[in-house]
């Protein structure tokens, strides 16, 4: 039997009651009653990592996190690391190396390798890998996603204009 409770949580810097039924993960939340579409649902198991968010700045599978649990936390979707007229220097990487093909893969990728960079600015390639292995990308742009990580660290580092 499922039981309604009140959570709170601030998403991207902004703060959000609502009332949520325990069995509701914290994806369904964020799409349907947050209105953020960066994390997307792809497995629902939390094998794939399109459903990524920053939990309290570390990267989480928000698809099998139950709402109820983030109760209290700060959540950062893609959304909230930049917008259009100013993107994280990580997005910007992403565009400018061409790290997605399809983009169903592009969130997982953008929100890990925030996580990584956000403790380890500049990782070798091996790191990188490791942190990205269990992000799925169907479209064989793992070269390319490789190359945006790494430009990343450069960005962000201010060794690139």
């Amino acid at each position: 039997m499922s039981v309604r409770r009140h959570i709170e949580l601030t998403v991207n810097g902004d703060p959000h009651e609502l009332t949520v039924d325990d069995s509701v993960s914290l994806l369904q939340v964020l799409r349907a009653d947050v209105g953020v579409h960066g994390p997307k649902y792809g497995c629902g198991l939390g094998q794939c990592g399109a459903c990524l968010v920053l939990l309290n700045g570390k990267a989480a599978r928000s698809c099998v996190i139950p709402a109820v649990a983030a109760a209290g936390a700060l959540v950062t979707t893609l959304e909230g690391l930049g917008g259009v007229d100013n993107l994280h220097p990580v997005q910007r990487a992403f565009i400018e190396k061409q790290g997605a093909q399809c983009g169903y893969c592009l969130n997982g990728m953008i929100i890990r390798t925030a996580a990584l960079l956000s403790v380890n600015p500049a990782p070798s390639d091996l790191q990188i890998r490791e942190a990205l292995r269990y992000n799925l990308c169907r479209c064989g742009a793992h070269q390319e996603i490789l190359e945006s990580v790494r430009w990343a660290s450069t960005l962000l580092a201010g060794l690139a204009r």
